[in-house]
């Protein structure tokens, strides 16, 4: 991670440790890290906070692991990132109002199809899809519209 994406990394911990209140001593003591080491990650003093850091400060603060990882250029364990920071580390180059109308056109699509943009419950989309009679060929379903017409 180079020092720009480690300031990014930490003012999205501050900022979203000040949204919800609480101070960086508590999340300290909450994921039983250094108060001094939670400053150091949100001033983006260390170039590879640990990923264990990471994760124990991603429960504290309600965030998404993936997207810390993504954030840090580290591998991402098991879950896929969420839409945003997906788009800042695929098109770096993307302009932030670029990727809040990729965002709001992807929430809008995913509510006309009854989608939930936070995607399958663990294992869910681990399943095989279903064969049709009489071949092994597996087939995708075509999900059902919920409510009205669009």
């Amino acid at each position: 991670m180079n020092p720009q994406q480690a300031k990014k990394l930490g003012r999205h911990l501050r900022t979203t440790r000040e949204s919800m209140g609480i101070s960086a001593r508590e999340v300290a003591r909450r994921s039983a890290i250094p108060d001094s080491t939670v400053v150091r990650i949100e001033q983006g003093a260390f170039a590879e906070p640990t990923p264990d850091k990471l994760a124990r400060m991603a429960a504290v603060l309600g965030l998404n692991l993936a997207d810390l990882y993504v954030m840090a250029d580290y591998p991402v364990p098991n879950e896929l990132p969420t839409l945003r920071p997906y788009l800042r580390s695929k098109y770096r180059n993307l302009p932030s109002g670029a990727a809040d109308e990729i965002e709001a056109y992807a929430q809008k699509l995913a509510m006309r199809h009854g989608v939930n943009l936070a995607g399958p419950a663990p294992g869910e989309d681990e399943a095989p899809a279903p064969t049709q009679s009489g071949g092994s060929r597996k087939t995708a379903t075509k999900p059902k519209k919920k409510g009205g017409t669009s």
